[in-house]
């Protein structure tokens, strides 16, 4: 795992990678659709268009708005969560069939809390786990 540090203030990234038994445009229909999202992560209102506004839906704790702010086809997807939080979606073709999918969940600070008034110290084991969960799920998907 990288770490992205900035003392006293952040906590390091999220970073979750599977390698993919897919070529990399059938993994980009997974991570950067609406109905690919939904499929292993939580429905959604996305679209995939640079500034693109739009709302996951996150069960027991609502609903979150995001936004796009770098999308590059077939090789990035970055979104704002809520207020504080980025995702990325990073996918690189190792092979014609093999491609690397990583996750990138940033925007972690040692005093900072979630929307909902948890501390990010607490919450980001939790997420942690989730997302790797997640990223398998997502490569379970296709056939190896």
């Amino acid at each position: 795992m990288t770490e992205n540090l900035q003392p006293g203030r952040s906590l390091p990234d999220i970073r979750q990678t599977q390698i993919i038994n897919a070529p990399i445009a059938l993994v980009w229909e997974k991570a950067a659709t609406s109905e690919g999202i939904a499929s292993w992560f939580m429905p959604n209102t996305f679209k995939p268009e640079d500034g693109a506004e739009f709302i996951l839906h996150a069960g027991p704790f609502g609903d979150s708005k995001c936004k796009v702010t770098e999308l590059s086809p077939p090789r990035r997807l970055s979104f704002a969560w809520g207020e504080q939080w980025s995702i990325t979606f990073e996918l690189r073709e190792l092979e014609p069939d093999v491609t690397e999918f990583t996750l990138i969940h940033s925007g972690w600070l040692e005093e900072g809390r979630t929307e909902f008034g948890q501390p990010h110290s607490q919450v980001r084991g939790h997420m942690n786990g989730g997302w790797e969960k997640m990223v398998q799920k997502l490569a379970g998907m296709f056939p190896s």
